[in-house]
């Protein structure tokens, strides 16, 4: 769910300003007829060409485009919305707009009482917010408030009802000279959505579930646009021949049915190698499910995998299990050395024939679906000690494909390293240029253990730390920061408490940016001693100081 705006002077939250229908919004005196004659001749002209367009043409979307545009002109309203009630699913949708993008129409789906457009559709009461910034229930789900003006404006959501039943709303956002203004605006708000409601009524019933499976159907070749281009083999990050290796098995295998093993240490990517020969792959309309086999208890796997019947057990309701989902589509099995021996029969029934059934029930349930499979363990160990059946390890590992560790790939170490500070750069808001020599030099020389999911961590925690232009030594984790010196009596006591300390003076030396003398005094230790220390431990206070304006692009 989208965050709630954010109002830099913190004020206190305000309650939902919700109008009864018996009073005027505001306590203003003006009723809405009042209102309306303000508008004279031009909205009478707008009803009657509203009349025409429902009533001799039967054109839903041109009365309606006209209708946002007379009230985008007419008020100087910066965006009108017309959201529609999908009864059978609870979703409320941006049917039609003014000032939306198509993107921004296809995220703005609500449920049932969710954000302000949730509560008019559920309560059939208008809203009024005077300023958005104001209002926590304000969920900005289109994503169009994003310039700090935009936090000034109103926002006005009128329902559309017909017979006590609410069919959805009509909403405008925009800045209002004075509380009056804002008032009148809503008035004549609400009384055009109670002309809309016969016509939106009558259409609802003939055209809406068309009308959702168009925009779904829109909206899934858009996402899988996106994602094929995000997780097209030939996009993924990395240089060294070992993973050039890897993307060309994933080419070659991605446009088959064939069932693929992905083997390699923990953190190596095998997640994002799943993904590529999904949506590179020939199924890549259908689902792409998703399953941990250690991530739950045994006797829960079976059910979770396979779903169970209504009354299998003690309390049960029937559960579609991951393989449905899947169906159409490609299912990943993430750990698959951890599944149980029991799961495993049922695992390799369907990797044979393709169906299953569901615990607790008896009738066969065929599925077409892609298995990827994935694993950081040895599994033929696994088989000779008995911990893996043999025919699914077969089964499985027909074309198995080894991701090496990020230890063997030290060309990708750094492009990796400058993709995340990318990526973090934009999330932190941050102007990083880079990393400095004596920083690259450490992540070269660093062995890893943790793969890439290491590597993104620890960037991740030095695009937050980092006071300068680019990343310092300082800015690394501690584990990166000396591997020869952390690879001294490891284990022993004396090591740790070593890495205790060295971690201790390196923070007090980055918070004072170098200067010996208050770091000493902040760690309550002499500045000698702080200095004897430090040579002990390999740090140096030029690395905590930030760079003169003339070093900063060298």
């Amino acid at each position: 769910m989208p965050r709630p705006l954010e109002n830099k002077t913190e004020p206190a939250p305000r309650p939902l300003t919700a109008a009864p229908p018996s009073q005027p919004f505001y306590g203003d005196n003006r009723s809405a007829e009042e209102s309306l004659k303000d508008c004279g001749g031009r909205l009478v002209s707008l009803f009657l060409s509203l009349g025409r367009h429902l009533a001799e043409k039967n054109d839903m979307n041109g009365a309606l485009d006209l209708l946002l545009t007379f009230i985008k002109e007419e008020f100087g309203v910066y965006r009108g919305m017309v959201c529609l009630l999908h009864k059978a699913s609870g979703k409320i949708f941006v049917y039609r707009s003014k000032g939306l993008t198509a993107a921004e129409e296809a995220r703005g789906i609500y449920s049932f009482g969710e954000g302000i457009t949730g509560r008019v559709v559920q309560t059939g009461q208008p809203i009024i917010i005077k300023r958005v910034g104001d209002e926590p229930g304000f969920l900005n789900r289109t994503k169009t408030v994003v310039k700090p003006d935009d936090l000034d404006m109103s926002f006005v959501c009128a329902p559309i009802v017909r017979g006590g039943q609410v069919l959805g709303c009509l909403s405008s956002e925009g800045w209002f000279p004075d509380e009056d203004a804002l008032k009148r605006h809503a008035d004549i708000l609400g009384v055009i959505a109670n002309l809309l409601s016969s016509a939106v009524e009558l259409y609802l019933v003939e055209n809406v579930d068309k009308v959702i499976w168009e925009r779904r159907a829109q909206s899934l070749v858009t996402e899988l646009s996106q994602m094929r281009e995000r997780y097209c083999p030939s996009s993924l990050v990395g240089s060294s021949k070992a993973i050039q290796e890897v993307y060309y098995l994933i080419q070659k295998v991605a446009n088959r049915k064939t069932t693929v093993l992905l083997l390699g240490e923990s953190g190596v990517g095998k997640e994002m190698a799943a993904n590529a020969l999904h949506y590179y792959g020939l199924k890549a309309q259908g689902p792409l499910v998703k399953f941990n086999c250690a991530a739950l208890a045994e006797n829960l796997v079976e059910s979770e995998l396979f779903g169970h019947e209504k009354g299998s057990f003690t309390g049960a309701s029937f559960h579609k299990g991951r393989f449905e989902m899947a169906d159409g589509g490609t299912i990943f099995l993430d750990e698959i050395a951890e599944l149980p021996l029991g799961a495993q029969a049922k695992l390799l029934r369907v990797l044979q024939e393709r169906s299953f059934e569901r615990v607790g029930g008896g009738a066969p349930i065929h599925v077409d679906i892609r298995v990827i499979a994935a694993t950081n363990r040895d599994l033929l160990v696994m088989v000779n000690e008995g911990l893996f059946r043999e025919d699914l390890y077969y089964r499985l590992n027909v074309f198995p494909i080894l991701i090496p560790p990020l230890r063997e790939r030290e060309d990708d170490v750094v492009v990796l390293a400058k993709n995340f500070l990318e990526r973090y750069n934009e999330e932190a808001g941050r102007a990083i240029k880079g990393f400095s020599p004596a920083a690259l030099t450490l992540l070269r020389a660093y062995q890893w253990p943790g793969n890439v999911r290491e590597l993104e961590n620890a960037i991740h925690r030095a695009v937050i730390l980092a006071a300068d232009t680019v990343i310092h030594t300082h800015d690394l984790p501690l584990a990166v920061n000396d591997p020869e010196f952390l690879d001294r009596e490891e284990n022993g006591l004396e090591g740790r408490l070593a890495k205790i300390e060295r971690q201790m003076l390196a923070e007090a030396l980055r918070v004072n940016k170098g200067n010996i003398s208050a770091a000493a005094k902040e760690l309550g230790l002499t500045r000698r001693s702080m200095a004897l220390r430090m040579r002990r431990l390999n740090l140096a206070y030029k690395d905590f100081r930030p760079r003169r304006p003339e070093e900063k692009d060298k």
